[in-house]
């Protein structure tokens, strides 16, 4: 695959969030601010809110690896369409405290117990819920209790609220969440990254798998990158696999737009055209086997071969007059060689197209089997932490 070709040691652009890959933007160094002072405090809630793919759960997964681990325990929930009494079974289930069979009563007794003994041990609680926007009222008012818990004048629990931008709407506009709203002590809104921090995005994260240089991506393609994603990281991320991907099939060292646009239509389901310039060099990687390895495009070599035409017509001098038998024979001798060069080039064109759809074809059903599987690893690994 590219990372190969371009002799990375990982692919760097996942979609999984991976802590590894952190890049301090303007607005995600504000959110970590806002993080570090929340947990300071040691009580309340803290709201993190951003579009899809803004980079919340990359964000808080990076803040937990700077934290002494024993002195914090933290937990998360991911899947958080739930009412009150699951919302208490699952955060019971998140810290390791059976409750299967407990009722809510009982259930909440536990919490409330095993937090005791955290605190006795020197240790806090955290609680971080993801995809906060599905948590109905019921499970947020659970969630409230659930930060009453206190041993003295010490809170036992600080909750960590991850949500989608209507998550924020919800919170600051609904009546039924006003005792809720009074105990958020920080907050913050995880806005795109401007235009010119995606460079040194893409760069960071190539950096992070050993890239030094190869491929170069230009300001060109940088331009076309943010035009299209916005500066949503995730969409970036997905946007530079592919590109990366038709590069290395192109066996290009420099991606400009003229390739970012060529991905960007592929992905659509569009018809596109990409020529890749010329290589002085073929680069022979092991373990990449390119399908197709041609010195000169076709338009090329007609054009080599035109110029050869033309000069062997330029070779009979003007002022020579031929008898009419040989100027028919040398006029139907050249529309015979164009002919036959229009044809070879019309011939190798049509198999580099097909070559060259199977191609994508293949790549396409890798790639999306690649990203099933990767997704149902993260799914099972976000499980078994939780768990």
């Amino acid at each position: 695959m590219f990372d190969q070709f371009y002799g990375l040691s990982g692919r760097p652009f996942q979609l999984t969030p991976d802590p590894h890959f952190y890049f301090q933007s303007t607005t995600h160094r504000k959110a970590l601010s806002y993080l570090g002072y929340g947990l300071a405090q040691g009580e309340g809630f803290i709201v993190i809110t951003g579009e899809v793919g803004a980079g919340k759960s990359t964000l808080v997964g990076h803040l937990m690896q700077t934290i002494d681990k024993s002195r914090l325990t933290a937990a998360t929930i991911v899947t958080s369409q739930l009412d009150g009494n699951d919302m208490v079974h699952m955060a019971a289930e998140s810290f390791g405290i059976a409750s299967q069979g407990l009722d809510k009563t009982s259930t909440l007794k536990a919490i409330e117990g095993h937090l005791h003994n955290e605190a006795r041990a020197g240790r806090r609680c955290l609680l971080i819920i993801d995809e906060a926007q599905n948590l109905s009222v019921d499970a947020l008012e659970e969630l409230r209790m659930l930060s009453n818990f206190q041993l003295g004048s010490t809170a036992l629990l600080q909750i960590f609220l991850l949500g989608q931008p209507e998550f924020r709407d919800t919170l600051q506009q609904s009546a039924e969440l006003e005792q809720l709203r009074q105990r958020v002590i920080a907050t913050h809104h995880l806005d795109s990254m401007d235009a010119d921090e995606v460079k040194p995005y893409i760069e960071h994260r190539m950096a992070c798998v050993g890239w030094t240089g190869n491929p170069e991506v230009n300001e060109s393609a940088v331009d076309a990158v943010f035009n299209e994603t916005q500066g949503v990281p995730r969409k970036i991320n997905t946007l530079m696999s592919r590109v990366l991907l038709m590069g290395a099939m192109e066996q290009v060292n420099v991606i400009d737009a003229a390739l970012v646009y060529a991905v960007i239509a592929d992905l659509a389901g569009k018809p596109f055209e990409y020529e890749a310039p010329v290589q002085t060099e073929r680069r022979v990687v092991d373990g990449f086997a390119p399908v197709v390895a041609v010195e000169k495009t076709p338009l090329e070599t007609l054009a080599v071969e035109e110029a050869a035409v033309e000069q062997l017509k330029a070779e009979v001098p003007d002022a020579v007059e031929m008898p009419a038998h040989a100027s028919a024979t040398v006029a139907l001798a050249t529309t015979q060689i164009d002919s036959e060069l229009m044809a070879r080039v019309q011939k190798l064109e049509a198999h580099m197209a097909e070559t060259d759809l199977a191609l994508r074809r293949t790549l396409n059903m890798l790639i999306d089997w690649m990203d099933k599987e990767n997704a149902d690893l993260s799914g099972l690994a976000y499980r078994s932490r939780a768990a």
